[in-house]
């Protein structure tokens, strides 16, 4: 790793309901931005493969700290339904070792 205190990786992977990507991608995007800014994540994020299979690869400061933010009530229950409503089919969690990072940040705008 490039830095001194490995991150918790996850990997995320869902099947959509046909129409749903939109409302998906929303709820999502909500979900993930309050995650990082009241719960402590590191962000996460979202890729559509082809597949048809979404991806979503997110990072905490542990795996503790993934328990921990997870374990409180809902930052946006509303949120989360419309996200599991668009999902047709979830595949297991991947946790990922962190070994190397050399990804820069996207760019916002």
């Amino acid at each position: 790793m490039s830095n001194d205190s490995p991150a918790f990786c996850a990997l995320y992977r869902w099947r959509l309901h046909p129409g749903s990507e939109p409302t998906f991608v929303d709820a999502w995007s909500r979900v993930t931005h309050l995650l990082r800014t009241e719960r402590g994540s590191l962000g996460s994020r979202l890729h559509r493969g082809p597949d048809d299979v979404w991806y979503s690869y997110t990072q905490w400061p542990s795996a503790a700290a993934k328990a921990e933010g997870l374990a409180r009530p809902s930052v946006d229950a509303e949120a989360w339904t419309r996200m599991r409503s668009c999902i047709a089919e979830s595949l297991p969690e991947v946790i990922l070792e962190p070994v190397a990072d050399f990804l820069a940040p996207l760019p916002h705008g």
